[in-house]
């Protein structure tokens, strides 16, 4: 069974709390789903120099961020990994030339567990991890999700987790209107997706509007990239889209062909 590849904004770990729209929007689909033998997990704060691949018995919580509210520190997310899909992972990855390794980290980022805390609050669907290069560019990360697209065919729920714009120096935390600059990428990009121009796409820095405004470092762009890859050319379909803090799109998408 085919599932979807994803691509989630995932805010801040208050986002769960804070009223944003956005997690009932990924509970919503995960509703509309199937359930999946697995979820593969691509985060913005998994960073690594190479495709690390993740598994564990019983994943912890990394509570990796400061000055949000108590109850977020609480929160735990205790699925377990799988070690038979991580080795079908690691066979397609040297299958395509990529070398990869298995890495033993036990924890869950906030960027992996606050969309499946929302989408999946049971933690009984097992979650493998991949992690996100920041010294490679677009076209490494869908290169890597084109080698895993088989995955999933096989019913592994494939997520890049990140976010449209991601620039928190601009950010407005007492609320504020919504950036022309914000807007203008997160719309240049879901233009591009709705057309499937992939080319366009993975050219982001050269072609898009305020680029380094909106993405300083590119870490929480590059898992868009991962899930466009592991689509193996499906056209994307939004899920939601919205700016929040004046100037943090929470755009999510789903490449399952339904846009055209």
């Amino acid at each position: 069974m085919f599932f979807a590849p994803l691509f989630l904004s995932h805010g801040g770990p208050d986002v769960l709390i804070n009223g944003s729209p956005a997690p009932a929007v990924w509970r919503a689909h995960a509703d509309s789903l199937p359930r999946p033998r697995a979820i593969l997990m691509m985060s913005a704060h998994y960073l690594a120099l190479q495709p690390l691949l993740g598994s564990s018995p019983r994943w912890g919580t990394v509570h990796d961020f400061g000055g949000f509210p108590r109850e977020l520190y609480k929160l735990q997310y205790p699925a377990a990994g799988d070690d038979s899909v991580l080795a079908e992972a690691m066979a397609l990855l040297a299958a395509a030339g990529i070398r990869a390794r298995h890495d033993g980290a036990e924890g869950l980022d906030h960027g992996a567990w606050v969309p499946l805390l929302a989408m999946y609050p049971q933690a009984d669907i097992p979650v493998i991890t991949i992690s996100t290069l920041p010294r490679q560019d677009a076209r490494a990360h869908y290169q890597l999700g084109l080698a895993l697209a088989q995955l999933a065919e096989q019913g592994v729920l494939i997520i890049g987790s990140g976010s449209m714009t991601h620039n928190l120096y601009e950010l407005s935390r007492a609320g504020g209107p919504e950036q022309p600059w914000a807007k203008a990428f997160a719309d240049w990009m879901a233009q591009r997706l709705q057309e499937n121009d992939i080319e366009a796409l993975l050219d982001w820095e050269a072609r898009v509007p305020f680029a380094k405004q909106n993405h300083p470092s590119d870490e929480h762009l590059l898992p868009l990239f991962f899930a466009l890859g592991a689509a193996h050319g499906k056209v994307g379909r939004s899920l939601h889209r919205g700016i929040e803090l004046g100037a943090l799109a929470m755009d999510a998408w789903a490449f399952d062909g339904a846009a055209a």
